[in-house]
């Protein structure tokens, strides 16, 4: 049996969901297909996020608790769209200014993929 359960994992990765608003996972499927997926990163050489004693479990295992502490997260599709857009913006910003890529790296990032160059 994996731990945390499904319903342990739902309710943890639904937690900062603001009553009223659309959950970002509503079935189990979503879960086994993000896990899943992180567990072919994890096998394919990515390094694990923050797991303890990583070397000595499973992909899965490794996947599910990263979902469980909140470093892996599943995103809506409008939150892949703004990330996306934020990519795009950098990707200009980095061929247009020959200062951005200092910024990027001075810019914090507070578990954020991609962020935003200031102007």
């Amino acid at each position: 049996m994996i731990h945390p359960s499904y319903v342990e994992l739902m309710r943890k990765v639904n937690q900062d969901v603001v009553v009223g608003e659309e959950p970002v996972v509503n079935s189990r499927y979503s879960i086994v297909c993000a896990t899943a997926k992180r567990a072919r990163e994890i096998i394919d050489g990515a390094e694990p996020m923050n797991v303890e004693n990583a070397d000595k479990k499973k992909a899965l295992s490794i996947a599910v608790e990263e979902l469980y502490n909140g470093d892996l997260k599943i995103l809506s599709d409008e939150e892949i769209e703004e990330k996306n857009q934020k990519l795009q913006d950098l990707k200009e910003d980095l061929s247009n200014d020959r200062y951005a890529y200092e910024k990027y790296l001075n810019t914090e990032t507070e578990n954020e993929t991609v962020t935003a160059v200031e102007e």
